[in-house]
């Protein structure tokens, strides 16, 4: 369950979390909770590159929608 919170945020920083959101196609506040899940596990991993952090993010929510596949093991063909 979602629940609501207050933020300050600077007017620079509500305008490009906006324009970010616009161009990801979420509302503000899933954008906000985009940053700060990215953000989390970039903090928890401080040894990973964040492009590898991000793309493992990615490939969780792909494996989560049934679009992963069974690593074959063997040879390349």
């Amino acid at each position: 369950m979602k629940k609501a919170a207050s933020l300050r945020l600077s007017e620079d920083i509500l305008r490009k979390i906006k324009a970010r959101a616009k161009v990801h196609r979420r509302n503000f506040s899933n954008q906000v909770e985009e940053y700060l899940n990215i953000a989390m596990a970039v903090e928890d991993n401080p040894d990973l590159p964040y492009s590898f952090i991000k793309e493992t993010l990615i490939a969780r929510e792909e494996i989560d929608a049934g679009l992963g596949k069974p690593y074959q093991w063997g040879l390349i063909k």
